[in-house]
Formats: structure tokens, sequence, C-alpha cells
């Protein structure tokens, strides 16, 4: 069976997992782990992805991402890779360093967020990397330590969660203390990490419970949330699809978006793909990559190597287009 292609949106909250290839270390030591923390802070930062949750165990991690301008896909694809490569150069190997694909879970963030949080911050003493709550406060490689004031990270977004438990920080840190020690109790959460219309309806309970009023409920390994968030967000990625097909079918391509670029800036088509910093060349080529990236659907990935621009470059592109496109009601339907 093929596998389900990702679902991602800008405002899109992300349960992010990547395991090691046969559950293999994938950090030895502090050297690793402080390479992957700087490296995933400054992604985070280049693409104005926000992070609520993190942890890292010696042979996986877990993250919660929510997708600004720069789809997940390009966020995570960018980390992997060049850790990976830092990784088997440092450690003089070759060959895959993480199990297949990572897992992404697009979370119903009011209902999960803080669930989220505690279940990723607990990670570490769940895995004995830490004894007690007391070593969790102070563990360097989590975002726990970051709410708690122990550890400084500038990317990581702690005051929206603080704020969720009080305005103020200290009580606010007190709160979320409290109510993250409660869930050591509670073990693994197998619901929120598991797959199809278990995690969607939250758990076994919930499903007898469905099954005995003879209910239908929307499941989908891909999403976690109830029944009417998973058919949203299915719905809204069935029509970006059919939207992209609509759009291959009537013939718009890369080159014609270039044209249409070109046309508003009042500048060749040629030039849209030429190197400059003229303010012309930068709105056209800025709309090129918001349209090729959110309407055809091509990777800012593919943009950095067609346009030889670095993928912040191409992402800021991104933003940069659709600031452009939005205020100007610039679109791409009557090519």
């Amino acid at each position: 069976m093929p596998r389900k292609a990702r679902i991602d949106a800008p405002g899109a909250l992300h349960h992010i997992i990547a395991r090691g290839i046969a559950r293999r270390k994938v950090f030895d030591d502090n050297d690793d782990r402080d390479f992957f923390v700087d490296r995933f802070g400054l992604i985070l930062t280049d693409t104005n992805t926000q992070c609520f949750a993190w942890a890292l165990i010696p042979n996986h991690f877990h993250l919660l991402l929510k997708t600004g301008i720069t789809p997940i896909a390009t966020v995570m694809k960018r980390l992997l890779t060049s850790y990976a490569m830092h990784y088997n150069r440092r450690h003089k190997r070759h060959g895959h360093l993480f199990q297949n694909r990572y897992k992404s879970i697009i979370c119903q963030e009011d209902a999960y967020l803080l669930e989220l949080v505690r279940y990723i911050h607990l990670n570490p003493l769940r895995a004995k990397q830490v004894e007690d709550m007391n070593g969790l406060d102070n563990y360097l490689y989590g975002g726990h330590s970051t709410l708690m004031g122990k550890t400084t990270a500038a990317w990581q977004n702690k005051r929206y969660i603080l704020r969720l438990f009080d305005d103020k920080v200290s009580p606010a840190r007190r709160r979320y203390r409290a109510f993250v020690e409660k869930g050591v109790a509670e073990g693994k959460r197998p619901e929120l990490t598991g797959g199809g219309l278990i995690r969607s309806v939250g758990g076994w309970a919930a499903v007898k419970a469905l099954r005995k009023a003879n209910a239908l409920q929307k499941g989908d390994e891909r999403i976690l949330g109830d029944g009417n968030f998973v058919e949203t967000v299915l719905s809204e990625a069935k029509e970006a699809y059919e939207r992209r097909y609509r759009l291959k079918a009537k013939g718009i391509d890369i080159d014609s978006i270039a044209h249409r670029a070109a046309q508003i800036a009042g500048i060749e088509p040629s030039q849209v793909w030429a190197s400059g910093k003229q303010p012309k060349v930068v709105q056209a080529r800025s709309l090129l990559c918001y349209w090729a990236n959110t309407e055809l659907g091509l990777s800012q990935a593919w943009l950095s190597k067609r346009l030889r621009l670095s993928q912040p470059a191409i992402s800021l592109s991104v933003a940069r287009g659709r600031t452009i496109a939005i205020q100007n009601n610039y679109g791409i339907e009557n090519l």
C-alpha cells in the first residue's frame, strides 16, 4: 500500500517523532546533542517555525512544532539531512541514520496542545535519562528545563505555554510543573502516538463508546483530534490537491507562473530566474516562489536548486510573495 501524503498548512500543529534506524542511537554524547540543538534552533529561526515542546532521547527525538510559511517537510529535511551528515562524519559511518520517514501527526491544538507538551517533556524521565522531576527540571536536552527557567532556548515559544497557566511567570511555572508531575503516573500514552481511529477519537474507551452508540467516526493515522477536526483537515487537504490538479489541467506550470510574476513586476520572464536584488526582480521572484510552493506544491528545496539560492532565502521569498499577493489581490487563476 502506498504511503499517504503528509498533511500540512500554515498554523498547523505537528507532533513529530524520528527514530534511529534499527532503533540504534542517534545521539552518542553531548557533542551530538549540542550540534542538533544549535542546528534545530537556527532552522526554526530561519523558517519562522514555532516550537512548543521538544525532547532528545538516545535513539529518537520528539518535537511539537507549528508550521509557519515554510512547510514542516522542508524544516525536517534540512534538520535531518544536516544532522545525519554531521553524525556520520563525526563517527566515521555511512548510510541512513534515521528509520524510514519521520512520523508527523497533525494535531487539534485546543484539545491536545498541553497534553502533548506534557507527554513530550516527560520522555526523558520515562526513558530513564533522569531519575526524578528534579532531574527533569535541569535536563539540558528537552524543553521542560526551558519552561522552568533553568536553561535558555530563544527559539522555543515558552511564553505562550506558560501563559496558559498564569499571566505571571512564577505562578505559571509552579502550575505548569504540577501539571507535568501529575502526568508521571499516567505512563506511556499510546493514544497520543498510536494509529488511526483509536488516536482520532481518544483511546479505546472512546472507541467502545462509539461502537455501543452505533456511531461512525472519521479516523486517519496522520491526525490527532476529534472526528470533526479530522474530517475538516482531510477535506482541506483534498481541496488543495484538487486545486493543484485543476491548475495542472489548465496548463498552469512553473513557466506560466514565472511569466505572470514578470508581467506584474514589469520585467522580462528571463529576469525572474536571474540573480540580482533589483526591487522588481525581487518582487517577481517572491511571487514565483510563493505560487510555486503553495499553488503547485513544488518544494522549497526544488526552488532552492532551480534559483540557485539558499533554502532560508527561498523561505523568505515565499513569505514575501504571500504578503505581496494578498495585499494586492494577485492570483494565478486568470492565467
